[in-house]
């Protein structure tokens, strides 16, 4: 059974769909009773760091969260959902993130017009990760659809969880992992087979964890 975090913000249905395609058992987080019964548990993000952040915490969730985190049971972030896991973000300076990683989120700089701000599009992302669950089938150098304006800066003590690097203008931490947490800046749901083959290994690891 996989949990996905249900606060009225974020792509749900189409992450809802991708497990569900791997014949995954899904089920709606809003309360912290929804989590009996869950092997998994999914974070979504899509919008600005601090409006998502607040209504997560809107949902009285956190303290379960952090526990499920802390007990190591298998947990994936993805985009915005990832950015809250680290301590603040620029885009919304007056709203503290989760604080699971050090680090702050940080736009990409334009170079001037250079660059395009957001990325928007396929990026490559090279594999830091060694023998992952997470990773099982997907190749180094493979692509991931990305859509965002901001990027954590992964503080030095939480580096060494540093599980995927793209780049845009600058290298960027892609994903984290931690244990059986894996988050992503990029958007497996919309990443065709790479990503497809990615939330299918979370759930394969979800239901051999034991909780």
């Amino acid at each position: 059974m996989i949990g996905i975090i249900n606060y009225e913000i974020g792509n749900l249905r189409s992450v809802q769909k991708a497990l569900e395609h791997h014949g995954a058992e899904v089920k709606w987080v809003r309360t912290e009773a929804d989590l009996d019964g869950v092997d998994g548990l999914v974070l979504p993000g899509v919008g600005a760091f601090g409006d998502c952040v607040k209504e997560f915490r809107a949902t009285g969730l956190e303290p379960a969260v952090q526990a499920w985190i802390a007990a190591d049971r298998p947990f994936f972030g993805i985009c915005v959902g990832y950015q809250m896991l680290f301590e603040a973000s620029d885009e919304s300076p007056e709203t503290p993130g989760l604080g699971i990683f050090g680090g702050r989120v940080v736009k990409f700089d334009d170079e001037g017009g250079k660059l395009k701000v957001p990325q928007i599009g396929w990026n490559t992302v090279s594999q830091l990760a060694q023998s992952s669950p997470f990773l099982t089938g997907i190749a180094d150098e493979a692509y991931f659809y990305f859509v965002h304006s901001y990027y954590p800066q992964v503080a030095e003590k939480d580096q060494p969880h540093i599980a995927l690097e793209s780049e845009y203008g600058v290298r960027f931490a892609a994903a984290v992992q931690r244990g059986n947490l894996f988050a992503t800046q990029f958007h497996p749901e919309k990443s065709q087979a790479n990503g497809l083959r990615l939330l299918s290994n979370f759930v394969q690891l979800a239901s051999q964890v034991e909780a």
